[in-house]
């Protein structure tokens, strides 16, 4: 069976050169339209990689106005198509426009087709690099990650591979995310991927000392400082001299002390507290918090100096419940962890709790996911771990993006990777819970690039 052409999309209202275009372009499955809405349809039901758009679309034939906003909704609708906007209305202010506006290329009228259709090789060349590329990013690799972090989701995996890239920089970087996504193992992880990996490991908590001490347990102190300092003792940052110091709950640092650790950043010298002597530290610095910084920054409470010395490079972690398949994945691993460690009799999870463990939003993250399996762990009766075990309610249903074929490949996709993960990988368990025969799992498989 010979393979399908790639689907080339012309907006187009003149109908004489959309014969012309349509004739000239035989190695393409070639879409026509002649307005916007026409288009969108068209957009919708055939998925195109690249579009030609003429600017000048009824009813406003000849201004670029119609042009401009089916160029808009194109690209928000369905962002990698790449559109190469023709028209002959004031060509430079139109190209302008067209290329903020999100569109690939431009070209002036009148058509030379021959010219035209080399941009839109191009662009389908571009499109289809640029697809691979999505595709070899997307690709499940293992379930175990940077430091030890067990995912399987692409959200996730994105994140460690951005943290392997940085591990090799030595810059400063920002971790945000909810609390118990998993900060501290991605800053060991940076920190083990990393040229200092041979070197201290320093955590700190920001948020869980006092004020009045968490400047000593920084820069530490010199011997009769202050009542109490009974001997010299070096601060965090000091002992994580050739290393790495990871500040979580930067949020909470408060003003005075946001200044010296400021000073900290700009000369890599401390002063301990009662002393005089600048001391040079080689310390790369991680941070993190749950805060919206950016807010913080805007209304005062944080130094926007020191922000951005602090945020070289931001890294976004997201919710488990935004990591498709981690949840079921995560909870195996802690339910096998804690059965060994109170030697319970409990081997796995029952249906319903896997469906609560699917469905349920997850506000505390994996923190509130392990302590979940961990009351499961002890609670269950059998030898499987139910939803009341858990004490999780029903699950919530879910969402549905462009068009039905798009809704179906969301749909297979996710679902295939949480059986995957509920059978423990293995394809035959895999097909059980899909309901599919093994041939037509691996069909699927190939058709989504899916590992098991």
């Amino acid at each position: 069976m010979s393979e399908a052409k790639p689907v080339l999309l012309i907006v187009e209202d003149d109908l004489g050169l959309q014969r012309q275009l349509r004739w000239a372009y035989e190695g393409f499955e070639v879409v026509v339209a002649s307005d916007r809405a026409t288009a969108i349809e068209a957009l919708r039901l055939h998925e195109p990689q690249v579009v030609t758009l003429d600017l000048g679309l009824p009813p406003d034939p000849d201004g670029t106005t119609e042009g401009l906003a089916t160029l808009a909704e194109i690209v928000a609708l369905k962002p990698d198509t790449k559109v190469i906007v023709a028209s002959g209305h004031g060509a430079r202010d139109s190209a302008v426009a067209a290329i903020a506006g999100g569109a690939w290329d431009f070209y002036q009228k009148p058509i030379d087709i021959d010219q035209l259709g080399l941009i839109v090789a191009r662009a389908f060349h571009v499109q289809a690099l640029e697809a691979e590329n999505r595709r070899l990013a997307a690709r499940v690799e293992g379930s175990e990650g940077l430091g030890g972090l067990i995912t399987a989701a692409p959200e996730m995996l994105k994140v460690t591979r951005t943290i392997e890239r940085l591990a090799r920089a030595d810059i400063t970087v920002m971790l945000l995310g909810a609390s118990g996504t998993g900060k501290e193992v991605l800053a060991r992880g940076l920190h083990d991927a990393s040229a200092r990996r041979g070197r201290p490991f320093v955590a700190i908590n920001c948020a869980a000392i006092p004020e009045t001490l968490l400047e000593s347990e920084l820069f530490g102190h010199e011997k009769g400082a202050f009542t109490g300092a009974v001997k010299t003792t070096p601060g965090k940052i000091e002992q994580a001299d050739g290393g790495t110091l990871f500040l979580d709950e930067i949020g909470d640092v408060p003003l005075p002390l946001q200044v010296k650790l400021l000073r900290f950043l700009q000369e890599r010298v401390v002063e301990r507290i009662g002393g005089r002597k600048a001391i040079a530290v080689d310390t790369r610095i991680v941070c993190a918090t749950h805060q919206d910084i950016d807010a913080m920054v805007a209304d005062g409470r944080f130094r926007e100096d020191l922000y951005y010395r602090l945020a070289e490079i931001v890294v976004r972690i997201p919710s488990l419940a935004a990591r498709s398949g981690d949840a079921a994945l995560l909870a195996r691993h802690f339910l096998a962890k804690f059965a060994r460690a109170s030697g319970s009799g409990v081997t796995g999870f029952s249906a319903d709790a896997l469906a609560a463990i699917d469905g349920w939003s997850w506000p505390g993250n994996v923190r509130e996911l392990e302590n979940r399996v961990k009351r499961a762990a002890i609670m269950a009766e059998g030898k499987l771990a139910t939803a009341i075990d858990l004490d999780l309610a029903e699950p919530a249903a879910g969402a549905m993006p462009l068009n039905l074929r798009a809704a179906r490949e969301v749909a297979d996709r996710a679902a295939i990777r949480r059986a995957l993960a509920h059978a423990d990988g293995n394809i035959s368990g895999t097909a059980r819970l899909l309901g599919v025969s093994r041939p037509t799992l691996y069909d699927l498989l190939k058709g989504y690039d899916l590992h098991a």
